[in-house]
């Protein structure tokens, strides 16, 4: 909970600009802006104190304020990640406030961005993927489930597990889907991503045939409630709430025990494996950027090493000369 001690932006004029700014003009989604909130806290708490009260001297701020703070994140151990966006943070909002006047320089122009250390992503096997996917529905159902949730569940898991598979959708984007946005007939999907950016994704046989049975088991289940939903989430929880990102990692984390699959895997997996399976069998880099939503052909790019791993792998193990 925010106390009038911290950077409330009902208080603070500069940064209360600043969130108006994010919203409006840069489209940020409320996750980037809530990432800038608390960055921006964080320089405050350190800068000035917990006894600090907005307005708050952003033209006092100095460049050994500015290396003090990324210092300290470093020093705590803190991935570099974590540091670099940071960093990045705050200086996308002091060149704001210097575009509009509250100070005459930004201090964190020049400092150093930590060195980037890029893991290639985690990749399930089409074979694993195919294990993962029917695990769901090799649950026996719950008999005295009285409430249509148990079967509803079961078709819940493999709808979600196939869409991610078939489109590549980011956690989120799944967790506050909305009916709306599939169109069954023509195979589709609006998905709206990071920047509240929108893209269409086609949808696979298995996964439309997937969400056709959970529509069904859904409308049973509301109807044993007695509760109709429409303009909601997608994916309802045991009282017919919106199932969060948190309950669809921890659905995945229990399908992947049920598969005999490694459980640090996260749903993100599945979007890697999309990406990965696609190049593996010819897709070209373009498409599957526009599939995955990215910003920059960079960020696609990472797919491609992942993809020439396999391939040395497969290589190192079949070819009689790779060893030698």
């Amino acid at each position: 909970m925010t106390t009038p001690n911290q950077a409330d932006p009902a208080n603070d004029p500069a940064l209360e600009q600043f969130l108006r700014y994010l919203e409006a003009e840069k489209s940020a989604s409320d996750h980037t802006i809530a990432n800038y909130l608390m960055d921006i806290r964080q320089f405050i708490l350190q800068q000035w104190g917990e006894a600090a009260r907005p307005p708050f001297e952003w033209a006092a701020v100095d460049r050994f304020a500015g290396r003090r703070f990324l210092a300290s994140f470093q020093k705590a151990g803190c991935a570099p990640a974590t540091a670099r966006r940071k960093l990045s943070s705050m200086r996308s909002f002091f060149r704001f406030l210097l575009r509009e006047e509250w100070v005459k320089s930004n201090p964190f122009t020049g400092l150093a961005l930590p060195r980037r250390v890029r893991k290639l992503p985690t990749v399930l096997s089409v074979h694993e993927v195919g294990r993962l996917l029917v695990a769901p529905l090799s649950e026996a159902p719950d008999e005295k489930d009285r409430t249509g949730f148990s079967a509803c569940a079961r078709l819940r898991d493999a709808a979600i597990l196939e869409l991610i598979y078939s489109t590549g959708m980011r956690l989120s984007e799944v967790a506050y889907l909305k009916e709306e946005q599939i169109d069954l007939l023509s195979g589709l999907i609006r998905v709206r991503g990071k920047g509240k950016k929108e893209r269409l994704c086609p949808l696979g046989n298995p996964a439309l045939k997937a969400l056709r049975a959970y529509l069904d088991a859904r409308e049973l289940f509301l109807a044993m409630r007695g509760k109709r939903v429409r303009g909601s989430a997608l994916f309802l929880n045991k009282i017919a709430g919106p199932l969060t990102p948190r309950s669809i990692e921890r659905m995945m984390k229990k399908h992947l025990l049920a598969a005999g699959l490694n459980t640090a895997r996260s749903p993100h997996a599945l979007r890697h494996s999309f990406a990965t399976h696609l190049l593996d069998a010819g897709a070209d880099l373009r498409s599957v950027q526009e599939l995955l939503g990215h910003a920059s052909l960079s960020t696609t790019q990472i797919y491609t090493h992942v993809s020439i791993e396999r391939l040395k792998d497969v290589y190192e193990k079949a070819h009689p000369r790779a060893r030698l």
